[in-house]
């Protein structure tokens, strides 16, 4: 696969859960919970066929796009969910 990591292979839905996810503190579904909290393990476990081979592109879109203080591990996407129950 090539990737282009100007983000445009991210399918809409997801880029719209995750704008959601930023701007509202909406919690997204259990593959972009997973790959917010940087559990690779369970990001695989929950991606459909498309989104298995598109989270290098999605690491990328986090690293270099969003609050830092929103993504990285559960606590920081419970934090920013406004806590723990959340």
């Amino acid at each position: 696969m090539t990737y282009r990591f100007d983000y445009t292979q991210i399918p809409e839905p997801s880029m719209a859960a995750l704008r959601l996810y930023i701007d509202k503190r909406v919690k997204p579904g259990d593959f972009l919970t997973a790959v917010l909290e940087n559990n690779l393990m369970r990001a695989c476990s929950h991606a459909d066929d498309d989104n298995i081979d598109l989270i290098p592109v999605y690491a990328a879109y986090l690293y270099n796009e969003i609050p830092g203080n929103c993504h990285g591990s559960a606590e920081a996407v419970a934090e920013w969910l406004g806590g723990d129950d959340a």
